[in-house]
This record gives C-alpha cells, sequence and structure tokens, in this order.
C-alpha cells in the first residue's frame, strides 16, 4: 500500500501536510478492463435457484452479524444502463432485515443537493452505526454520465478523481466496508434488453429517449468507464467488474462479492 507524501524519518510534517495515510495510490493504469471481462458466463437455471438462495442466507447471517458489532459497509453500484443492477440489488437484500439496510437510487440532483458541493448528497446518505447502504448509482455520475453529457465542466470532472478518492479513503480509514462493483454487458445485449423493455408495458417505464440517446455514445462511455478504473481501483477500496448479459450469473456474482467484503 503506497503512500503519496509526508517525508520519510521522524520530524514534523510540513505545514498544510495531509494526515498520514489518508492517500493510497490507485493500482496501475489497466489493472482492470471491460475487454478482459468474460461475458460468455452463464449460470444453469438449476443451479442458480439452488445456489441463490443460500447465498442469501449468508448475506443475511453477515447483516446481522455486522448489525451486532456496529460495522459500517457500503455497496456502491455503477454500470451500463439495463445492466441488471435493480434485479442485483433486490436478490442481495431478498432475505435481510429491512430496517438494518438503506437502497438510495441516485439520479440528478435537484432542489436542496444542487444548492451544495456535488458529495454532499452522499454524505448525508451514508450508513448508519451497523448499517449496510446500498447506492444504485453513486458519486461517479460525476465522471461518467456528467462528463460524456456535458453535465459538467471539464475542469469540474477532472477534479473529481481526486474528490472521490479522498471522499473514499476517508470513509474507509474510518473503517466503513467499501465494495464497488460495476455490471458490464455487450452492446448488442443491452439493445436486445431495451428492445423488450420497449415491447412490455410493465417494463416501459423503465426506458427513455435518454436511454437511446446514450447508446450511440457508446465509445465514450466506454473511454469514461476505463479511466474512472484505471484512477479510482485502490487497495482500500477496489472495483469489482461482473458479466452480466447473463442475469442469473450476475445476481450470484453480486452476492458473492458482497459476501467476501462482509466476512
Amino acid at each position: 500500500m503506497a503512500k503519496r507524501g509526508g517525508k520519510r524519518g521522524g520530524g514534523r510534517a510540513p505545514a498544510g501536510a495531509r494526515p498520514a495515510g489518508l492517500e493510497v495510490e490507485a493500482y496501475p493504469p489497466g489493472t482492470l478492463s471491460l475487454d478482459a471481462v468474460d461475458l460468455s458466463a452463464e449460470v444453469g437455471g438449476d443451479e442458480y435457484e439452488e445456489r441463490v438462495v443460500e447465498l442469501q442466507q449468508r448475506a443475511f447471517a453477515l447483516q446481522i452479524k455486522g448489525f451486532q458489532a456496529g460495522e459500517r459497509t457500503i455497496v456502491a453500484f455503477e454500470g451500463w444502463d439495463a445492466a441488471g443492477k435493480g434485479g442485483c440489488i433486490k436478490r442481495l437484500t431478498a432475505l435481510m432485515d429491512p430496517r438494518g439496510y438503506k437502497v438510495w437510487p441516485i439520479a440528478a440532483p435537484r432542489d436542496e443537493d444542487a444548492r451544495h458541493h456535488w458529495l454532499w448528497r452522499f454524505w448525508r446518505r451514508l450508513p448508519e452505526t451497523g448499517e449496510l447502504t446500498v447506492f444504485d448509482r453513486t458519486w461517479y455520475g460525476r465522471v461518467l454520465v456528467e462528463r460524456v453529457e456535458g453535465l459538467a465542466r471539464p475542469e469540474a470532472w477532472r477534479r473529481a478523481y481526486d474528490e472521490i478518492n479522498a471522499f473514499e479513503r476517508t470513509l474507509t480509514s474510518d473503517g466503513v466496508r467499501l465494495v464497488k462493483i460495476f455490471l458490464h454487458l455487450s452492446r448488442a445485449e443491452q439493445k436486445r434488453r431495451f428492445e423488450e423493455r420497449q415491447e412490455d408495458p410493465l417494463k416501459r417505464y423503465k426506458l427513455g429517449p435518454e436511454d437511446w440517446r446514450n447508446r450511440k455514445k457508446w465509445p465514450e462511455y466506454e473511454r469514461a468507464i476505463h479511466e474512472m478504473l484505471d484512477r479510482t481501483h485502490r487497495p482500500d477500496a477496489p472495483w469489482v467488474l461482473v458479466a452480466a448479459n447473463s442475469k442469473r450469473h450476475a445476481r450470484l456474482e453480486v452476492l458473492r462479492t458482497v459476501i467476501a467484503a462482509m466476512s
């Protein structure tokens, strides 16, 4: 775990120096890549039904253990549109005690949130003692959708990488478990799911004109995702890339990832 800043040996830290240990170098660029994700991963229906309940029971047991120990856990979800974030969150929390977790769906800031620093609304939603908090989209919107769609000025989203690393490092230094999951699927599978939503009256509300518009900017989003991974994949808060072409595989993998982090 490499630290930046400060002098070796004893002596007083220079004026304005950051407290030791608050910064952690990111892993080398290219450590994680969407290209390395095996999108062919699949799980059969029988295996899924057998495994999902077992994993949900383990997740529930760890939730109770974490509550009793006063632990705080954050599970942060990012991913392509229609990658299945909602379905993964639903399976993750299915057997959990609803008094011990919160799920925050994150959309564009409005009203009071828009009048403060852009991270303020996330600070307000951090877990209480003994609580698990799930973010359905996160502070990474600043360097993803806000960057690509021009909703943040270039100097703002470029500065955001350091702000995000400092924010997360403050949390992990204070004992918060931080699990960051990115759901990756192919462009063809995304199109199939969009068309399925468009034809299903019960799913049509999930699809809007902005989703089709964002699809046209796939290469720009891909570049933004890779830069995000390069600059924020750190030992104290690593990213986990989950293949999401198969919803069953993604749901089991998310459960395994969170269980491993909470164990």
